[in-house]
C-alpha cells in the first residue's frame, strides 16, 4: 500500500508517523509555507477548561490530550526527545469570581472521567502568583496538574523524522490534484503523476487551493494569529504552568527563559504574513493586564500563523464520499496542537481500512 500525504504540519506529520510505524509506504510533500500554523503555535494541552460544551467535539478534544502520553513515549523510544513538551500544569484565572466558580464546576464535572488531569484544586491569589510569578496579585485560580504545553514545530519535526527513519520519504515540493475517472490523483510540480492508493490532504489553510481542481469548495479559510515571544533573562521558567485567563489569550513558558503570549484571531486577512501594530498591541496589552511582571521582558520574536478555520469549531476528518482514494484532515483551528497528533492516528487508521479509535463520522468532509 502506498499513501501520499500533502502537508507536514502537526496533523500531516502524525498521519505519516502512524502509517510508517505500521509498515505503510508513505511519501510526504510539504512546501514549508510561511505562516504554517504548526510552526507558529505554542500548544496548550488542557481540554478540561474549554468553554465549548458540544459532547462529540469535547470527547475528541479530551482524547487528543489523553493520547499525548502514548505519543511521547513512542517517540522517546525512537530517540526523539526534542519535543518542546512538558507536563507543567495549567492555571485558570478570572477577574470575575462568578466566572471562576463556573469554570471550576465545569472542570470538576469533566475530570471524573479524566484521571490524567490530576488532582485539580482551587488556589489562592498568593499561590497562583507563586506558580506563575509575573501574575497579578489579586487573582485566585484553579490549578490543573495534568495541563501540558508543547512546541508545535518541534513535535511535528520529531514525528516526521521518526516517519522518515521508518522508511517514509519527505519532499519539499508543490503538489496539485486532478480528478481522473472518479479518483483523485496527485501531480508533481514537473507534471508527472504520483502513484498512490490513498491521498491524504492535511494542508491546513492552503487545502482549499489544493482541493479546488477536484470541484470541491473546501470550507476552510486562513485565520491569522500573532503570538509574541518574550525572554526573562536569568529567570528559570521551565516549570511555570500554562496560564489560562478566561479570555481568548493565554500564556505559557518554555525552558529557555521564554514566555509566550498569544494570540490574535484575525479573520479576512488572507495570507498576509505581517506583524501588525494592532496585533502586537492586542497581545501585549492582554498579557500585561494579567501578568504585569512581564513588562520588563525582552521581545525576542513575534510568530505569525494561519490557522485553518472552518465554518464552525468542528474539525473536518475522514474520507470524501463520492471520490476514491481521498482523505482530508483539516479545520482543527486553535485546538490543532491538542487534537492534531491523535487525529493523525485516526486518519492513518482510515487509510489502512481500520475502524478509527474514535468515530469520525460527525466530522466527515462534504461529498465531492
Amino acid at each position: 500500500m502506498r499513501v501520499v500525504v500533502i502537508g507536514a504540519g502537526i496533523l500531516g506529520s502524525s498521519v505519516a508517523y502512524h502509517l510508517a510505524m505500521n509498515g505503510i509506504e508513505v511519501e510526504v510533500f510539504d512546501e514549508v509555507h510561511q505562516g504554517k500554523a504548526t510552526l507558529a503555535g505554542a500548544g496548550i494541552v488542557c481540554p478540561w477548561a474549554t468553554k465549548v460544551t458540544d459532547p462529540e467535539w469535547y470527547a475528541l478534544y479530551a482524547a487528543g490530550a489523553r493520547y499525548y502520553a502514548d505519543l511521547v513515549e513512542g517517540l522517546t523510544q525512537r530517540g526523539e526527545t526534542d519535543l518542546g513538551y512538558g507536563r507543567v500544569g495549567a492555571l485558570v484565572v478570572a477577574e470575575d469570581r462568578k466566572e471562576l466558580d463556573a469554570a471550576e464546576q465545569r472542570i470538576q464535572s469533566r475530570i471524573a472521567h479524566a484521571p490524567e488531569a490530576g488532582n485539580v484544586r482551587r488556589v489562592s491569589a498568593a499561590e497562583a502568583k507563586r506558580l506563575f510569578p509575573p501574575l497579578r496579585e489579586d487573582l485566585d485560580g484553579i490549578y490543573i496538574p495534568g495541563g501540558s504545553r508543547v512546541d508545535g514545530r518541534l513535535l511535528a519535526a520529531a514525528m516526521t523524522r521518526a516517519a522518515v527513519a521508518a522508511g517514509a520519504v519527505l519532499r519539499h515540493d508543490h503538489v496539485s490534484l486532478e480528478l481522473r475517472e472518479g479518483r483523485a490523483r496527485a501531480i508533481r510540480s514537473d507534471g508527472s503523476p504520483i502513484e498512490a492508493d490513498e491521498i491524504v490532504v492535511t494542508a491546513g489553510a492552503w487545502a482549499s487551493q489544493i482541493l479546488r481542481p477536484l470541484g470541491m469548495e473546501h470550507p476552510v479559510r486562513p485565520q491569522r494569529g500573532q503570538i509574541v515571544h518574550l525572554r526573562l533573562s536569568g529567570t528559570e521558567t521551565r516549570s511555570w504552568p500554562v496560564l489560562l485567563p478566561m479570555t481568548s489569550h493565554y500564556m505559557l513558558a518554555f525552558d529557555d527563559s521564554r514566555v509566550v503570549i498569544g494570540a490574535t484571531r484575525e479573520d479576512n486577512t488572507g495570507f498576509d504574513y505581517r506583524v501588525t501594530a494592532s496585533g502586537q498591541a492586542e497581545v501585549l496589552n492582554a498579557g500585561l493586564a494579567i501578568a504585569p511582571g512581564l513588562a520588563s521582558a525582552t521581545i525576542i520574536e513575534t510568530r505569525i500563523g494561519f490557522r485553518p478555520a472552518g465554518d464552525g469549531y468542528k474539525p473536518i476528518l475522514g474520507r470524501v464520499a463520492g471520490m476514491d482514494g481521498l482523505v482530508i484532515g483539516n479545520g482543527l483551528g486553535a485546538a490543532g496542537l491538542t487534537i492534531g497528533p491523535y487525529a493523525g492516528r485516526l486518519l492513518a487508521q482510515i487509510c489502512m481500512g481500520e475502524a478509527p479509535d474514535t468515530d469520525t463520522s460527525p466530522y466527515a468532509p462534504a461529498s465531492a
